[in-house]
């Protein structure tokens, strides 16, 4: 009887040894199989547009074969009544989140939020503060990032976010640029700690960049963007006044989740210009709105009353802003920065970066005159 026992636990730890050696092998096959690509050298272009950057410049994160889940973000809104049938946009709105009840108190506080100078960066900082970064040299840097947020599967507000710590950090703190990319995944790991659910871990970030930065510089650098930012992460970016995308889709014929991923598209877009940070985010988001319903229904006027009250801009206000954004998306500006091209290239966002603009905005487009 005992030897029988004795049998039976030697087949056990027998089963439970392969299982583990098993279990190991799959681990290391699975280790070797994942590449990581470090952010290439990022050298200094002086006076060159950043369609001119070379593209052994260009970043590129290892890429796994996952499933990416959808992640729409939910957040802020505006609240407001078109003048001719009086509804009340939100108020159409099942989802608790939208906070139909207290979103015209949430914009205004978010309206005010953005005028504060604790939450904007130096428009030019790079000129005034950095002596060893260019504008390319952010430009690659946020290219590199919104692969790195496509490939751990972060929600959109987390990239915003990291992009406007990256900013604010660099317009109080000179760095070199072999410290761009270390600044660029701290700045990202905070902002997900503050956004993800379930944040990635720093071990994460180190791998992202080949570990050419220890987990001791990574969590270094995360409490020296904390102190310079005075642990005030919140700040609102251009995803959050994207949410009166449903206003401008209120009149459309076309696809409203295509109208919605077009706007997506050419906001992360504007990411990549250093010329945008001059302007408030709310305004960055109004001129995407504008640009995207032009690009849909060129023929048709793109702003209108209700779209005015909304966001608070007239055309004429937009201009220069919706002019850096078309040029981008005509590949005029940030030609060989092709990370958003390329994620909006796919199905799951209905392939919006391949649809066409007419070259041109009409002039009256941005005349004050506004169609009801």
């Amino acid at each position: 009887m005992r030897a029988m026992a004795d049998k039976e636990n030697c087949t056990r730890v027998t089963r439970l040894s392969k299982k583990r050696a098993a279990e190991s092998m799959a681990a290391q096959l699975q280790q070797q199989s994942k590449k990581r690509v470090v952010l290439g050298e990022i050298t200094s272009v002086p006076n060159v547009g950043l369609s001119q950057i070379s593209e052994q410049q260009k970043p590129k994160p290892r890429r796994a074969k996952r499933k990416v889940l959808k992640a729409a973000g939910k957040g802020v809104t505006e609240k407001g009544k078109h003048e001719d049938n009086g509804t009340d946009i939100d108020a159409k709105s099942d989802d608790p989140q939208m906070c139909a009840a207290y979103d015209s108190e949430i914009y205004e506080y978010m309206r005010q939020m953005e005028f504060q100078q604790k939450s904007r960066p130096l428009p030019d900082y790079i000129e005034r503060v950095q002596k060893d970064l260019s504008a390319n040299m952010r430009g690659i840097l946020v290219d590199w990032l919104i692969e790195v947020a496509e490939e751990y599967v972060l929600l959109p507000d987390t990239l915003y976010l990291a992009v406007s710590y990256i900013d604010r950090f660099l317009s109080t703190n000179v760095l070199t640029r072999q410290k761009l990319q270390l600044l660029g995944v701290s700045s990202m790991l905070i902002a997900s700690k503050y956004e993800e659910i379930s944040p990635r871990n720093v071990e994460e970030f180190c791998y992202i960049t080949d570990n050419t930065y220890t987990k001791d510089e990574v969590v270094e650098m995360e409490a020296d963007v904390l102190k310079s930012l005075k642990f005030e992460l919140g700040s609102p970016t251009i995803k959050t006044f994207l949410r009166f995308t449903r206003v401008s889709q209120e009149d459309y014929k076309t696809s409203k989740l295509q109208l919605e991923f077009l706007g997506d598209y050419l906001a992360e877009l504007s990411l990549l210009d250093y010329s945008c940070l001059k302007f408030l985010p709310s305004l960055v988001a109004a001129a995407v709105i504008f640009l995207s319903r032009f690009t849909l229904q060129p023929n048709l006027h793109p702003w209108n009353k209700a779209l005015q009250q909304y966001s608070g801009y007239k055309p004429s206000s937009l201009k220069e802003c919706v002019m850096i954004i078309h040029d981008l998306q005509l590949s005029r500006r940030g030609g060989v920065l092709i990370s958003v091209r390329e994620k909006y290239k796919q199905h799951k966002f209905k392939c919006v970066s391949m649809l066409s603009s007419p070259p041109e905005i009409p002039d009256s487009y941005f005349e004050d005159v506004i169609v009801q």
